[in-house]
């Protein structure tokens, strides 16, 4: 199974506390709970609030379902911390 972590992909790749930043601000965009996410996602509230606070391995699975919740693409959801920018702009058209 292919993981997303600061722990096994180069640290210049990708930016996991942007990357946990924009989905807590898409999220809260939508009015979206933790909770709510978490069920979506079929995890515990506990387990999606790692993931907002970049604390835990994600898959790319996992990534996909969030980005779909969301109601953005996968690659505009990563793109911010793929490009080490503060927010994508699909993100900023989400959040605004």
């Amino acid at each position: 199974m292919t993981t997303i972590s600061s722990h096994n992909i180069k640290m210049n790749a990708i930016d996991i506390k942007q990357l946990a930043t924009s989905i807590r601000q898409l999220r809260e965009s939508l009015y979206y709970s933790q909770e709510y996410m978490g069920v979506k996602l079929g995890i515990g509230q506990n387990a999606y609030s790692k993931i907002e606070l970049g604390k835990c391995k994600i898959t790319v699975e996992r990534l996909a379902g969030i980005a779909n919740i969301l109601n953005i693409d996968l690659l505009d959801l990563l793109g911010p911390a793929l490009n080490n920018r503060k927010t994508s702009p699909a993100v900023m058209e989400k959040v605004a």
